[in-house]
């Protein structure tokens, strides 16, 4: 449901898009924002975390096709239309006629609304106030008719790893002890809003009730963590593994492991991927995304020692960080 502060926020400067932005653009932008001020890679920053919350937030409503056209609509209204107080020759502002509507000043009074949009208007209006049309009222000035929609309530929980990823039923207890029964979408990411229709407060008139706008935060997983759809894993090697190649298992998210070919001279860092078992979603599926970290013993027997000390003197004489310092001097 719309928000007065719609008026005020620009969700697509909020992102660094254009107003025209596809919804692959806005996703894109979005994933590289949320892994740069995540909470999780910014602990005790503040000014990150509020970063990623108004983010999160502009995303919700860009992402959600219906939202955006809503706020679109009301920014436009915004910049384009005009409310005027019947009898008066200035010009009101959207305080004076919204100001009573959302607690603030200017209710009471009677305005006639000239705008520029045709009927959209009237659609955004009266979904904005209730199910209710918003019509023209006696003596000729336009206002508000039909019941009331409920106001809405907000939650929030927190999901494991898994539940997020996989999706799942969950059920809720509202601050009145009232259950609610909620189905999380596969794929829901941290701090993500779901708009639940309906599960709100009852209209007071007879109207459609409220939403429920649940904030979902989820708990970091030991092995896997996300990366837009796709899952990372590290998966340690040893140094003779890497050098000389082998076959390796990697673990899957709630299945059974799979085995990866690590070629011969296989850096660390290196990613090895494996299609269709990242995360599954409605729009897409994800891959996993194992990275090679070579693993060092940190304690030798003698003859292991001797072995070692005898490849470094038959491997070639040269620096690996020869072209790291070049790059430096340059």
């Amino acid at each position: 449901m719309a928000s007065q502060d719609w008026f005020d926020k620009d969700f697509y400067q909020v992102l660094g898009v254009s107003k025209d932005a596809s919804d692959a653009e806005i996703k894109k932008v979005y994933r590289k924002l949320a892994r740069k001020y995540h909470p999780d890679q910014n602990p005790g920053d503040t000014a990150a975390e509020a970063k990623f919350k108004e983010i999160s937030e502009a995303n919700a409503v860009l992402s959600d096709p219906e939202q955006r056209k809503e706020y679109d609509a009301i920014r436009a209204m915004g910049s384009g239309a005009r409310f005027t107080a019947p009898g008066a020759g200035g010009q009101g502002g959207f305080d004076d006629v919204f100001g009573g509507m959302f607690g603030g000043q200017g209710g009471g009074q009677r305005y006639t609304f000239q705008q520029g949009g045709g009927a959209e208007y009237d659609d955004l209006l009266s979904g904005l106030f209730g199910s209710g049309r918003f019509g023209t009222a006696s003596g000729g000035y336009r206002g508000f008719g039909g019941p009331s929609k409920g106001r809405d309530v907000t939650a929030s929980t927190t999901l494991d790893f898994i539940t997020a990823t996989k999706g799942d039923q969950i059920t809720l207890q509202t601050a009145e002890g009232r259950p609610i029964t909620v189905r999380i979408p596969a794929g829901v990411a941290d701090g993500q809003k779901i708009r639940l229709r309906g599960k709100g407060h009852p209209s007071p008139d007879g109207g459609e009730a409220g939403d429920l706008i649940l904030t979902v935060n989820v708990r970091k997983h030991p092995v896997f963590e996300r990366d837009g759809l796709n899952l990372r894993v590290t998966v340690p090697v040893t140094f003779a593994e890497a050098a000389l190649g082998a076959t390796i298992q990697v673990p899957t998210l709630g299945g059974e492991p799979v085995k990866l070919k690590v070629a011969p001279g296989t850096p660390s860092g290196r990613v090895l991927r494996v299609k269709g078992r990242g995360v599954e979603t409605k729009k897409g599926t994800g891959d996993l995304l194992a990275v090679v970290q070579i693993a060092v013993p940190s304690h030798l027997s003698k003859d292991a020692q001797a072995a070692v000390e005898a490849l470094a003197a038959a491997l070639p004489d040269e620096n690996p960080r020869d072209d790291l310092l070049a790059k430096a001097r340059d």
